[in-house]
């Protein structure tokens, strides 16, 4: 069965994965908006026109939903949808860094990824793309080297899911264990964006590991 996909938000990172989604995903895919009419221009203008635009409740029906929301906003939006959330696979691709990017606002043996779990008990959170900053979907592929995408979740079969799911995307996608992984993950995406910023490559920077040489599916 082909999973239906729903992407949340006309941010940078919901048109960088709507885009990616569109072009290499069998399937409908579904682009939520607080403005549909917004949404539905936007898709235009990248001639996406498989693509359906909806609003945010009817992105809902989705089977694998990304909220591309911040942090903040995205447990507001799991407390608000837990009910329609249930049984649906999530993809949390957020990041709880503060205002100034100096820190973090979870504390040091937390993620925000344990945190959407914890408000969507019934809901899978997956967590991926955390590592890939927005600029690098437009070029995943540099020096003929795939980004790496790190892909955790508790539910086994969802990982899995997911990973069959988006695995045609030119990325390589990369089993990394348990949600309590984004511990690590998210304090290494910081590192990520100071080093991009000193280095002059901001927002185009992501992550590529040697040694593996296929994704690794198994625990």
């Amino acid at each position: 069965m082909i999973m239906k996909i729903s992407v949340l938000g006309t941010g940078n990172m919901g048109k960088a994965l709507v885009k990616q989604v569109a072009a290499y995903v069998e399937g409908q895919v579904l682009w939520g908006s607080r403005n549909s009419a917004e949404a539905a221009g936007l898709a235009k203008n990248f001639q996406l026109d498989q693509i359906v635009t909806v609003s945010y409740v009817e992105a809902l029906q989705a089977d694998i939903i990304i909220p591309a929301f911040p942090v903040s906003a995205l447990m507001d939006w799991a407390q608000a949808n837990k009910e329609q959330l249930k049984h649906k696979i999530v993809v949390d691709i957020s990041n709880p860094f503060n205002d100034d990017f100096s820190g973090f606002t979870t504390a040091w043996g937390e993620s925000s990824s344990e945190r959407l779990q914890s408000l969507l008990p019934e809901s899978k959170v997956i967590g991926a793309f955390k590592n890939t900053f927005f600029k690098v979907f437009e070029n995943p592929v540099f020096q003929d080297q795939k980004s790496d995408v790190l892909v955790t979740g508790d539910d086994e079969e969802a990982v899995l899911r997911f990973i069959e799911r988006f695995k045609p995307l030119p990325f390589r996608f990369l089993h990394a264990g348990k949600l309590a992984n984004n511990r690590t993950i998210e304090r290494l995406t910081l590192l990520e964006l100071e080093l991009a910023v000193r280095y002059g490559t901001y927002p185009y920077i992501s992550l590529q590991l040697f040694g593996i040489k296929e994704a690794v599916l198994a625990n």
